[in-house]
């Protein structure tokens, strides 16, 4: 195996573990709807997770950890995609703002920086006009 194999193999597992993360969030309300679904299945495709693999994922998010990266650029877009898929339905509640916070924890985030953020994300997606 070469080291860009065992590199490729690393971020794919990284991808698989971010989507993991994301599906348990979307699960956080009790079901996935119909606009949280079309955005999971273009993070899958955007994240090169296979059907098979979402296939599982969805049935079994919590067999997969959660692997931050490392680079702030790579935290800051799995930060984002999180977002995406709260606001899918163009709200966000209280839970869903606390879970966004301990994800971004669980990123690395600063408690200072999470709680930016969270801000950010949420003037981002904002309801459109």
């Amino acid at each position: 195996m070469s080291i860009s194999d065992i590199y490729s193999s690393g971020e794919h597992q990284s991808n698989i573990a971010h989507f993991a993360a994301i599906v348990k969030l979307a699960n956080a309300d009790g079901s996935i709807n119909k606009e949280e679904k079309a955005v999971l299945k273009r993070l899958a495709f955007k994240l090169d997770v296979s059907k098979d693999e979402t296939k599982d994922i969805l049935k079994h998010p919590e067999k997969y950890p959660l692997i931050p990266p490392y680079s702030l650029e790579e935290r800051i877009e799995r930060l984002h995609d999180l977002c995406a898929i709260i606001y899918a339905d163009y709200e966000i509640d209280i839970e869903e703002r606390k879970l966004i916070y301990k994800y971004a924890l669980g990123l690395g985030f600063t408690s200072t920086r999470a709680k930016e953020e969270l801000e950010k994300c949420v003037e981002q997606f904002k309801k459109p006009a």
